[in-house]
């Protein structure tokens, strides 16, 4: 299934549907890490954004729980140069594509990442609308200009959680689950207005 990106400069990328149907706007930005393509879709400060990876191939090592930074996915869109179909991973439960079809992420794939990065780069980041559904250029273009962007209005609420709770995962829980913890001498209050797990991980 064809998938389209066109930006708010009239800029066209045109590639393959992966991950959810439909069509959503969001803010153009990219991310060069090799890995971590699912903290970066968890992550609250990506929220109603459309991500591009730099790195040609994403999702070899597939999805899991343990790798979300929060509750949900907040991205609105996540771009690729080749999405992995098989991956091989001890940990794997899902892949990518599967992942971005459960959270209602739409996924554009076999575009020159390297040529949009370059643009935005050079352009600054700009709205986007990416569809696999209405692939008329004229439609999407009006569809995104009514869409109000992110300049000047308060996003910040839609990340911020509406009560408190109590976190007690450290990185050993991670990365040592066997190892004596050592013991806890304060308690310490943070304020989540979108912050990640690791954050709060860290300061354990």
């Amino acid at each position: 299934m064809k998938a389209i990106l066109l930006l708010e400069d009239g800029t066209v990328f045109e590639g393959d549907s992966f991950g959810a149907i439909g069509q959503k706007c969001g803010e153009v930005v990219f991310n060069t890490s090799m890995t971590g393509y699912q903290e970066i879709l968890t992550d609250p400060s990506y929220n109603e954004q459309i991500i591009t990876m730099t790195y040609p191939l994403i999702g070899n090592y597939g999805t899991n729980k343990a790798d979300w930074e929060s509750e949900k996915v907040f991205a609105n869109g996540f771009i690729v140069k080749e999405n992995c179909s098989y991956p091989s991973n001890w940990r794997n439960k899902d892949s990518l594509s599967d992942y971005l079809k459960a959270n209602n992420v739409i996924g554009l794939e076999g575009i020159d990442t390297r040529k949009l990065v370059k643009h935005i780069r050079t352009q600054g980041a700009m709205k986007g609308i990416i569809s696999s559904t209405d692939l008329d250029i004229s439609n999407l273009k009006k569809k995104l200009e009514s869409y109000p962007g992110l300049v000047g209005r308060d996003i910040v609420k839609d990340v911020t959680v509406t009560k408190q709770y109590s976190w007690n995962k450290s990185v050993i829980d991670i990365l040592n689950p066997s190892e004596q913890k050592p013991e806890k001498k304060h308690k310490v209050v943070a304020f989540d207005f979108g912050i990640k797990h690791n954050i709060l991980r860290l300061a354990l």
